[in-house]
């Protein structure tokens, strides 16, 4: 393998979580470890004056939400790390749906007070189907949470995985004590506005040490030693090959705002955690090893840069060396393209790179070029597989206030809908503009950030459509279809015809009377008919 030292100091995980768990907050901390940040950002805060650096965009600050995956990539003990903090919101689901596909291992946050929420089962439910590996993280342990055994419970029986502690809490809330380290025999000390620093790690090789109950007291102590026996007896040691094949959770206590717990998360992290992985395409699986260079962009984000007007395609590096300048073969397409300022991220922050290895996630320039789930290659023909699309399940129509701008709102409502999260239909023979999003919030970003980025003002009119299908099939029968059904036809970007239903009724009722027309709920039809 040539680039075999490259590829083992590679890490590449997610975090995701329910909205609020701490997932943003949990980010900056690691940042802070690795000396990415020298001061870390807060999400909402009337204290800290600086923003979480992975929020980077407006109405991020403002809501105190992160609406997209942000990129970060940090040095910490000789292992490179790259971090992408997703957003939790249900309504931008999508986006961290495929930013689960460029990782491979995802860190879970819960929130010791609500513990399982709505959005934690269906993040893990994705996981599950790709067999991430899988880390868990139980914040927010200076609050009055669940009694921890309660937790573990919850979260095995709700999420269908097996745990195994690697921390277990002195208490919670007022009373919270600190941590003791199941991993490396350390107890960690808390104390609240103090950051976690090694003064405050104390080794207690032996439990039955008397030191133990000066450090905490007799009656906390004696429930820790049963606590750690109970513990030992149940779970025992860990079993990495386990938690590689996503079978086993390794569980880790600590508060992220007080930046407690967060130090051993990442440090037995970097032990445990799988370099990068070998991925499945349409002809063969990939390994990382390999000498030839492949990868494929999994996100495409407009305007990163307010002042540029860009758009940066995110690539995930999946075998051999990526270069700068070189020439790679964009297999949908069909031509050979070469990329002068490829870079690597820390957020909004990016350094120009010469060359990147599998595991890395890298931004291209995109003029246009590129969709989510392209594959770029060293030549073959390949194409990789995996890489979610949703059926719209909210329609409104775009309706511009401002005819002045008319050419500004063309080019952004354009350039937003290439990232992938709403999808913009225009109607068939005609001009109406159509916007289809999973989540109502999409549109109030997609507003704000039309005014915002493009200074384009519009209004979104509500449509009582059920859901969108392209269809395919005789041409012939295809053209009668499209002159019945005039005002339900609609084009998406690339021109195929897409057919609006009213209601479940009305589709059953179509699909019946049209026996020699498919009808496909994601865009992704080619693909699948091309296999």
């Amino acid at each position: 393998m040539k680039y075999e030292k490259e590829i083992s100091r590679r890490r590449t995980f997610a975090i995701i979580s329910h909205p609020d768990a701490g997932k943003t907050t949990l980010t900056e901390k690691l940042l802070l470890f690795g000396g990415a940040i020298q001061v870390a950002g807060a999400v909402k805060s009337n204290k800290i004056k600086k923003h979480a650096t992975s929020d980077f965009m407006e109405i991020e600050r403002q809501r105190g939400i992160s609406v997209a995956t942000s990129v970060m990539s940090f040095e910490y003990k000789d292992t490179l790390i790259n971090l992408l903090d997703t957003p939790g919101h249900k309504d931008f689901a999508e986006d961290t749906y495929r930013t689960l596909t460029a990782v491979d291992s995802v860190i879970l946050v819960i929130d010791s007070v609500n513990g399982v929420e709505e959005q934690t089962r269906r993040l893990v439910e994705v996981c599950r189907m790709r067999d991430t590996p899988m880390i868990v993280f139980v914040n927010k342990l200076d609050r009055d949470g669940k009694y921890p055994f309660d937790l573990l419970d919850e979260i095995e029986k709700e999420l269908k995985i097996s745990l195994h502690p690697l921390s277990w809490p002195i208490n919670m809330g007022k009373e919270f004590k600190g941590v003791y380290n199941l991993h490396d025999k350390s107890l960690n000390l808390f104390t609240a506005r103090q950051k976690a620093t090694e003064e405050n790690t104390v080794p207690i090789p032996d439990l039955n040490n008397p030191l133990l109950d000066e450090k905490i007291g007799e009656r906390d102590a004696n429930q820790l030693r049963e606590d750690v026996e109970l513990l030992e007896g149940v779970y025992g040691d860990l079993d990495t090959g386990a938690y590689l094949k996503a079978s086993v959770c390794p569980v880790f206590f600590g508060s992220a705002v007080n930046n407690f717990g967060v130090k051993e998360l990442l440090d037995t992290f970097i032990q445990v955690a799988p370099q990068p992985l070998a991925r499945a395409t349409d002809k063969r699986v990939v390994s990382p090893g390999e000498d030839k260079f492949t990868g494929f962009i999994f996100k495409i984000h407009a305007n990163l840069d307010p002042r540029h007007r860009d758009r940066i395609a995110f690539l995930r590096v999946c075998s051999g060396k990526f270069e700068r300048n070189a020439y790679y073969r964009h297999t949908r397409i069909e031509k050979d393209v070469r990329f002068s300022n490829p870079y690597s991220f820390l957020a909004r922050e990016k350094d120009v790179i010469n060359e990147a290895y599998p595991g890395d996630v890298i931004g291209l320039f995109d003029t246009g070029n590129f969709k989510i789930g392209d594959t770029l290659t060293q030549g073959e023909d390949l194409q990789f597989t995996g890489i979610p699309t949703f059926s719209p399940e909210i329609f409104k129509e775009l309706v511009n206030k401002d005819p002045m701008k008319t050419k500004q709102l063309e080019k952004g409502i354009t350039q937003l809908t290439d990232e992938g999260v709403a999808q913009l239909f225009t109607q068939h023979g005609g001009n109406r503009k159509i916007i289809g999003c999973v989540g109502e919030l999409q549109f109030e970003v997609i507003q704000y950030r039309l005014l915002q980025e493009y200074g384009a003002s519009c209004a979104f009119v509500p449509l009582s459509f059920y859901k969108a299908c392209w269809i395919t099939g005789d041409k012939k029968k295809v053209d009668d279809f499209v002159r019945f059904k005039q005002s339900n036809i609609m084009e998406d970007k690339d021109g195929n015809l897409v057919y609006l239903a009213q209601s479940e009724w009305f589709l059953n009722t179509e699909r019946q009377n049209n026996p020699d027309i498919e009808f496909h709920f994601t865009s992704e039809f080619k693909t699948a008919l091309a296999q």
